[in-house]
């Protein structure tokens, strides 16, 4: 105190007061400082933890996963097979998901509040979203287990969101003789469009198949210019077209055994939408064991597949979002296999696609990026 008030007494009055603010301004100074550095590491933080993900990105189910992005709102809009959650609310009549970043999932509805009526039993499996004519279109499957005649129907909303209305079925297997035909896939291609279809078995006419439709995509107009893609042991296929050639995913083992799914995915590759694919090794798929694994199961998660068409970022990154197993957690109450809903990415080397280790990825080092 006697050092500040001699202090006080050499400067004199003005001087000290000046000395003081200086000194005051100094201390808020680096105060400011520190409050600011401590806010650029926090800042830093947050970014650094939006740039990883951790699988899987929806739970408890959303299986056979179709998506789209509404790109007017910013938003994506994933679909699924119909299922019981175990949650007591009874079957979702195929479950509709909304996100922003494809990481943060919420349930908004189902597609249906009944079944449709053009088939009298089975259950809503494997739908395919797609925007056709401004509005949006989904194709699904309409089957039971062992099914005789299982068919194709169309459901069509203004919004991603619903309602849909049901426009009734496209074909049965009776009607277009493909045994199993269910996994519908559409592509369109210079104003020509194609639905791809079918599934496992053992049938001579057994196979992924495809078929143009017409010009609006609600109908086939001839059901005889059917043509086959591959054979009997796979199912979920899906076309993507990429520096000149059509490459052919799928599905094959099953998928719906809880911690005993063996389902996996595999890719072929060709010049032409209608065939030849061949695989790495020059198979051609419609052999059946043909087909370059893509991705399979691990010890954390079973039964990878039925993955949805190939989604490219803002940055032009591809990500795939598909269903898998959990092999500690593989059923829910009500039975049905826990098929959650996973999200990987997609590389290209050497023309074929490549994810991560070949086996679903539990936490993502990169994340998917989108401006609106």
């Amino acid at each position: 105190m006697k050092k500040m008030k001699s202090l006080r007494s050499m400067l004199g009055k003005s001087m000290y007061s000046i000395f003081l603010l200086q000194s005051l301004g100094g201390i808020l100074f680096l105060s400011s400082c520190q409050i600011f550095d401590q806010k650029i590491d926090r800042n830093e933080y947050e970014v650094s933890k939006m740039k990883q993900f951790t699988n899987p990105v929806f739970e408890p189910i959303l299986a056979d996963p179709t998506v789209i992005r509404d790109e007017d709102a910013g938003l994506f809009y994933a679909y699924g097979t119909e299922d019981n959650w175990g949650d007591g609310k009874g079957n979702r009549l195929m479950p509709i998901l909304r996100s922003k970043d494809l990481i943060n999932w919420h349930y908004v509805g189902d597609v249906f509040a009944k079944k449709p009526n053009w088939k009298h039993h089975g259950g809503l499996w494997a739908p395919d979203i797609n925007k056709i004519n401004g509005k949006y279109y989904l194709y699904y499957s309409y089957s039971l287990w062992g099914d005789s005649d299982p068919g194709i129907g169309l459901a069509i909303a203004d919004k991603a969101e619903g309602p849909f209305e049901d426009k009734g079925k496209l074909f049965t297997t009776r009607e277009i003789n493909v045994p199993n035909s269910i996994d519908p896939s559409f592509y369109e291609e210079d104003d020509e469009k194609f639905l791809f279809w079918g599934s496992f078995g053992n049938g001579a006419a057994q196979g992924i198949h495809g078929i143009p439709l017409a010009k609006d995509g609600a109908s086939v107009p001839d059901l005889t210019k059917k043509f086959k893609v591959a054979a009997g042991d796979w199912e979920a296929a899906m076309i993507h077209k990429r520096a000149g050639y059509y490459y052919f995913f799928g599905s094959k083992g099953s998928c719906c055994e809880g911690a005993n799914s063996e389902y996996h995915v595999l890719v072929a590759r060709s010049k032409s939408l209608k065939g030849p694919y061949l695989d790495k090794t020059g198979r051609d798929i419609n052999e059946r064991g043909a087909g370059t694994v893509l991705l399979r199961g691990n010890e954390w998660m079973v039964g990878p597949g039925h993955h949805s068409k190939i989604i490219k970022d803002d940055e032009g990154t591809d990500w795939l979002l598909y269903h898998a197993i959990q092999k500690d957690e593989a059923k829910v109450s009500s039975g049905a296999s826990r098929r959650v809903l996973m999200l990987d990415k997609v590389v290209w080397t050497d023309s074929w696609p490549i994810i991560g280790q070949g086996v679903p990825t539990q936490q993502s080092d990169v994340v998917p990026v989108f401006k609106n």
